[in-house]
């Protein structure tokens, strides 16, 4: 036999040695691959749950409390994912500001961006520093920093200083959620005072305009925010009618927004819950009455929890959502607004 046989010879033996053990070596990495992802689906299974349970169905206690209301004093108690949770880093880093965090989906909010890994600023109204408290504590517990903020939007001056101590105390901001908002139930509008509408229009609309324009200037690329709209801009109630009026100027707002902003790179959107069972309700902004029966004229058959709606502020926040501006994302138990 020639050197020039055997050589071939060879040559073909390494080739298919070397062929044999890179088919093994595939056939290992994908074993491993489907043993692992089997172990991921098993451990992320869950069962199927019927979405008209599980949460409280009216009827509900007859109750009030005095403007704005704490969630603690709340029957039954609302459910703001303190137990139930989980983050998966989706906003590792990210500095957010949002108002009306204390309570309600601003609260649920919070607890959400948290455990998403943002550090999370709320305000607040001063009476409603016991559901804060509460709050803060969540949010440190996620190990995020937690910068708290009472004080009263209706002021301007108030609105600047929010934003400058959010900056002051994380580097920076990157996360707007504009979800304070004042509701007060009225039958007529010849009901509707002065002084009532401008504190409604004060403290859902123009701490709003202050907040985010003094946020933007600050807020860099890839930057997000979020308003929090309602159903009501698009089916008003026949007892909320000022409350309407500033939702679905926050719906205008949001879209002619997006179209400036997105000219520095920052992402503008809104949701627009349908009843949500929140301190809101309780105090003032439903009769009594209706408080009894809340959230049961929804297909749903009942109000939604703010545990239920947080997961939309998150995914509007992400970077995944990076296509997404001028949005309203609606969550109404069925009925089909927005």
């Amino acid at each position: 036999m020639s050197d020039e046989t055997i050589s071939t010879s060879r040559r073909r033996l390494m080739q298919g040695a070397s062929l044999g053990m890179a088919v093994a070596m595939s056939g290992a990495a994908w074993s491993a691959q489907k043993e692992e992802g089997a172990n991921a689906t098993d451990q992320a299974a869950a069962p199927l749950r019927d979405p008209r349970q599980g949460y409280p169905h009216p009827p509900f206690q007859e109750q009030s409390q005095p403007w704005p209301g704490l969630a603690g004093k709340m029957t039954p108690r609302p459910d703001h994912g303190e137990t139930s949770y989980r983050g998966s880093g989706k906003l590792l880093g990210r500095r957010a500001l949002i108002t009306g965090g204390d309570s309600g989906i601003g609260r649920a909010t919070a607890i959400a961006f948290a455990r998403e890994g943002a550090d999370v600023a709320i305000s607040y109204l001063p009476a409603e520093e016991p559901d804060a408290k509460e709050v803060i504590e969540l949010i440190q517990k996620a190990g995020r920093k937690a910068l708290a903020l009472p004080g009263d939007i209706r002021d301007e001056t108030m609105c600047q200083n929010l934003v400058a101590r959010v900056i002051a105390a994380f580097g920076g901001i990157d996360l707007l959620v504009n979800n304070a908002g004042r509701q007060h139930s009225f039958d007529s509008i010849l009901d509707i005072t002065t002084e009532y509408f401008d504190w409604t229009l004060k403290t859902n609309l123009y701490a709003m305009f202050w907040i985010t324009k003094a946020a933007v200037a600050h807020m860099p690329p890839g930057s997000s925010i979020v308003n929090t709209a309602s159903v009501n801009a698009y089916d008003p109630a026949v007892n909320l009618l000022d409350y309407s009026l500033t939702k679905g100027g926050i719906v205008a707002f949001t879209k002619g927004l997006a179209k400036q902003m997105i000219k520095r790179g920052i992402r503008v959107n809104g949701v627009a819950p349908g009843p949500f069972w929140t301190a809101l309700q309780v105090s003032g902004g439903q009769t009594e009455k209706n408080i009894k029966d809340f959230g049961g004229n929804t297909p749903m058959g009942r109000p939604g929890q703010p545990a239920e709606i947080a997961h939309v502020y998150v995914q509007l926040a992400a970077a995944e959502s990076s296509y997404v501006t001028g949005q309203i994302y609606g969550e109404t138990g069925g009925r089909g607004e927005p």
